[in-house]
């Protein structure tokens, strides 16, 4: 018998649906308990770069395992595809720059905009070096010197 696809086999589309359904949880306690900050989106501004950094940490941990496991697909899947996934949020950010636009805030609208893409990326190569360094020091406590 053949081996199914990764994007056909029923557990790991579950897992991305459960993940997600815990994710999008996850946005929508932080959205209605945080308020925006002088017109500014804080909550979505918090999901998205909280959201990069862990998603960041994450792939990084995994691909210093080395070769993608079975388990390993489990764990990116769920958690980065579908859960993280659920958290961040591109859709309302982009919706939170035009409306800042179009009620004649472009600077703030722009700004946010901006800020979110740049500290993202940072937030997310901050959750990489991060990802590095504890896989240095745990295999450093496993007498293993070359970091893998």
């Amino acid at each position: 018998m053949a081996a199914r696809t990764p994007h056909l086999d029923p557990t790991l589309i579950l897992l991305v649906f459960v993940g997600g359904i815990v994710g999008t949880g996850a946005r929508y306690a932080v959205s209605t308990s945080v308020a925006p900050t002088g017109g500014w989106p804080t909550a979505t501004f918090v999901e998205n770069l909280t959201g990069a950094f862990l998603l960041g940490l994450l792939l990084e941990l995994l691909v210093r395992r080395g070769a993608e496991t079975a388990r390993g697909r489990r764990v990116r899947l769920g958690l980065g595809t579908g859960l993280l996934g659920g958290y961040t949020t591109f859709s309302t950010l982009a919706l939170e720059v035009e409306r800042l636009v179009v009620d004649g805030q472009a600077p703030l609208g722009l700004a946010y905009g901006l800020t979110s893409v740049v500290l993202g990326f940072g937030a997310a190569l901050t959750g990489v070096v991060l990802g590095a360094h504890l896989h240095r020091r745990r295999a450093a406590r496993h007498g293993r010197g070359d970091g893998s």
